[in-house]
């Protein structure tokens, strides 16, 4: 993405960073484990190396990732009580009856539905 662009060596075409270039990269992995995309951490490089910046824009962003987390955990969160139900009804033996399994393969209440099931064949 071109965040970080080290000095190239024409004759071995190492690469070689400065301490500005350490930094920045180390930043990015701060932004990067909080949680911020790499192309988010890009705009708060940008923030950072400005001195022009606006705090209020930078916080903007933040909140904004907050709320995206936040609509992830509700969402993982409704993945998970399903399951959660599902791991305790299972009796997790030996046996070939297994309550995840059927919970998984149950066929809807066609009754409840706005439409009708109709089977149609291949021919």
């Amino acid at each position: 993405m071109g965040l970080v662009v080290p000095i190239r060596h024409e004759a071995n075409d190492y690469r070689q960073y400065s301490l500005q270039d350490v930094d920045d990269l180390r930043f990015l992995q701060r932004a990067r484990a909080v949680g911020f995309s790499l192309e988010e951490a890009g705009q708060l490089l940008d923030f950072y190396r400005n001195p022009q910046r606006k705090s209020a824009e930078v916080h903007a962003l933040v909140v904004e990732k907050m709320s995206k987390l936040d609509q992830q955990w509700l969402a993982l969160n409704l993945m998970r009580q399903p399951l959660s139900k599902m791991a305790a009804e299972c009796a997790a033996d030996d046996a070939s009856d297994c309550a995840i399994i059927n919970h998984l393969a149950e066929k809807p209440i066609v009754n409840n539905m706005p439409f009708t099931l109709v089977e149609v064949s291949n021919e």
